[in-house]
């Protein structure tokens, strides 16, 4: 199985706002812009951007010339690799938010033709206001915030505040209690640059572990105040927040909308918006509505879906002049009357119910769906909703993987892993992500799936491809992902976040210098790090002493000296003590750089995969420091002298992996095994 090399940037942000097959592909147009003196400036480009996806599907090269000359004023300008990609990311942010969507443009609509419209983005006064109202109500009594709220809505307070990290990790907090340990956001009333960049970090790695998508957010946009990737990023945190509980698990009402398992099944695999528009249309049914809902924009304009919902939810608040009225907005008046009297008041205005305003109308029926969503617990029915739970340990790993899969940045977005996993689609999206070439599409089938041996075609793909990567995956066969077998599943996706982490560390090339990374190395080094201090080592991955989280913070304290506060350390002894130790930890690690989808609960009771995902996180954090400081290093012996293939090192040729003997895989509990030992046990 071919490998590839990392293309790696200074920039931590820049760097993740892409994929290596994308970097590669990016090095090798950049060097192919070079110029007669070698150099590339930007009035070199236009001819390299408009073969580039997405511009080459609705752009001219002539267009992009002209956007570019609109944007900048020196054309003349030399660029080093990372201007290049800056570039890049300009056009297609400015261009995708004019076309309305975050990574393509709408190859219907024409390129954007006025430059002008290119260098603005327009933010939503009454979605700003409505966030503004949630972030008054919800922190208003914060320690800390009290000083600053409430906000004006009219003014950019709000963008100001954020401009110190702390207002978007306590929203964090609100949304998912416990994902940031407080005491890890730097809270002085005057921050310094270095700790804002630490809170942003922090907010950024936090958001991707409750599921937003953070694709072209960075740090600093975050540090600059940019208002449209601000309230992006709140509507998300928001959103999050609101449909919460619209979930068969947390709401087993639900289940009085299902009539079998099979229907169970489906609703859970549905995202939390389907499902509030299952339960809309549901209790517009019983309300003798004839239309049916299917998104929270047009469909709500006119008011009538929404008087008819609250009449049959809170019949004592009805009136029938709702529906009589024949003026929309004055239908939208009384309609947020009728919800006041719920306490339902918050996000959303008569205007923008009539110009459907998805996001807040969203917010709007999850809130009444909150106070009231006119379901009763059926007892024929609960028992659906608990052949739905998971236990614990169960539901914890597939909230890691679900969240860890959707920050690739895979086309399909995973809302419950059991079910969106077994058309095999998503996990060839992922293996295409990790291993670039692997797939062979024409063998795949897209989702919808009407015939069931496409989805066992799709998945056989999957296990071939997992056996060439050299997964453990004696006598698993695709049928056993389409049947939805749920520790098949767990092991197969935890080798495959090995395989990316042990992929990342590979690709440091001044460390592993091409060679296959084990889990054998990744304890070695943190044992050697810790021990530089002085300090205990851990004897594996499950090694129980860890539960006390000292080992972690010790580890952190290693690679970085000032991040860990040991004044807030505790001796991991008794539960809660252990408790306070994981959390910090999560949160420290993030703060540092590290993208991990783990719990406290993970760490307390020593889950050897996650264990060594985190340590692997840390280790790759502090090799891709080493890496940066060695390429400053040579930065001015090098300039311009990038590397002249693509992903290549011209140092090094590294070309397909080596299978060395006695060469790691991982059993079910997430130790290291030689291939030796996996065979006999296989054969046991």
């Amino acid at each position: 199985m071919s490998t590839f090399e990392g293309v790696f940037v200074n920039d931590p942000w820049l760097q993740s706002q892409f994929t290596q097959v994308e970097l590669r592909k990016l090095r090798t147009k950049f060097i192919s812009a070079r110029n007669q003196s070698g150099n590339v400036t930007i009035q070199d480009l236009p001819p390299v951007l408009a073969t580039l996806k997405p511009f080459n599907e609705v752009a001219s090269q002539d267009e992009v010339t002209r956007t570019l000359s609109d944007s900048y004023s020196n054309l003349a300008k030399e660029l080093d690799f990372e201007g290049f990609l800056r570039v890049y990311l300009n056009l297609q942010s400015r261009a995708s938010a004019k076309m309305g969507t975050s990574k393509t443009f709408r190859t219907t609509s024409s390129f954007v033709k006025s430059s002008t419209t290119l260098l603005r983005h327009s933010i939503s006064e009454t979605e700003k206001a409505s966030y503004v109202s949630h972030i008054n109500n919800y922190l208003g009594e914060d320690k800390f915030l009290k000083d600053f709220l409430p906000l004006d809505p009219s003014t950019n307070a709000l963008f100001d505040l954020a401009k110190d990290g702390v207002l978007l990790c306590k929203l964090i907090n609100v949304a998912v209690p416990g994902t940031i340990d407080e005491r890890a956001i730097n809270t002085k009333k005057v921050l310094n640059p270095w700790e804002k960049n630490e809170n942003h970090t922090l907010c950024l790695n936090s958001a991707k572990a409750i599921g937003c998508t953070v694709v072209n957010i960075g740090t600093q946009d975050l540090a600059e105040g940019r208002p449209h990737l601000l309230l992006g990023l709140i509507s998300q945190i928001v959103k999050i927040q609101l449909l919460s509980t619209v979930d068969l698990k947390k709401t087993p009402e639900l289940a009085a909308m299902v009539e079998d398992s099979k229907e169970a099944e489906e609703l859970m695999g549905l995202a939390p918006e389907k499902v509030l528009l299952k339960w809309m249309n549901f209790q517009l049914k019983k309300a003798g509505y004839k239309k049916e809902v299917t998104n929270f924009s047009s469909d709500l304009k006119d008011g009538e879906a929404y008087a008819h919902l609250l009449n049959v939810l809170a019949p004592e608040h009805c009136t029938t002049k709702t529906l009589e009225t024949k003026d929309p907005t004055e239908r939208a008046n009384l309609i947020i009357e009728q919800a006041e009297k719920l306490d339902c008041k918050r996000y959303v205005t008569s205007k923008d119910i009539v110009e459907g305003s998805t996001n807040l109308n969203l917010a709007f029926v999850a809130q009444i769906f909150q106070h009231r969503n006119g379901l009763t617990i059926d007892k024929t029915k609960t028992s659906f909703a608990e052949m739905m739970t998971d236990d614990e340990s169960t539901s914890r790993e597939e909230r890691c993987f679900r969240m860890w899969i959707n920050s690739l940045g895979v086309e399909t977005h995973v809302n419950n892993v059991w079910e969106d996993v077994r058309n095999g689609w998503v996990l060839l999206e992922v293996l295409d992500k990790l291993a670039p070439g692997s797939v062979v599409w024409k063998q795949a089938s897209k989702p919808p799936i009407k015939m069931p041996f496409r989805k066992v075609e799709n998945c056989n793909q999957v296990v071939r491809i997992g056996k060439e990567l050299n997964f453990s995956l004696v006598n698993v066969a695709g049928d056993d992902i389409v049947s939805g077998n749920k520790k098949l599943i767990i092991a197969f996706l935890w080798q495959l976040m090995r395989f990316s982490m042990l992929q990342l560390l590979k690709n440091l090339r001044t460390h592993g210098q091409g060679k296959e990374i084990t889990d054998a190395d990744i304890l070695q080094w943190a044992n050697t790090k810790v021990k530089q201090s002085g300090k205990t080592q851990m004897d594996s991955f499950k090694d129980k002493r860890l539960s006390s989280g000292v080992f972690f913070l010790e580890l952190l304290s290693a690679v970085k000296k000032r991040v860990v506060n040991w004044g807030l350390v505790t001796k991991g002894e008794t539960e809660e003590d252990k408790k306070l130790n994981a959390t910090y930890i999560i949160s420290v690690a993030r703060k540092l750089g590290c993208s991990i989808f783990l719990l406290p609960e993970d760490i307390i009771e020593v889950n050897p995969k996650m264990i060594l995902i985190l340590t692997a996180s840390i280790m790759y954090w502090s090799l891709l420091q080493k890496t940066k400081g060695d390429e400053e290093d040579r930065q001015p012996e090098q300039e311009g002298d990038a590397v002249e293939q693509e992903g290549g090192a011209p140092e090094q040729d590294q070309g397909d992996a080596v299978e060395q003997e006695g060469e790691a895989v991982v059993d079910e509990d997430g130790d290291a095994q030689t291939k030796e030992e996996t065979a006999e046990n296989n054969d046991e």
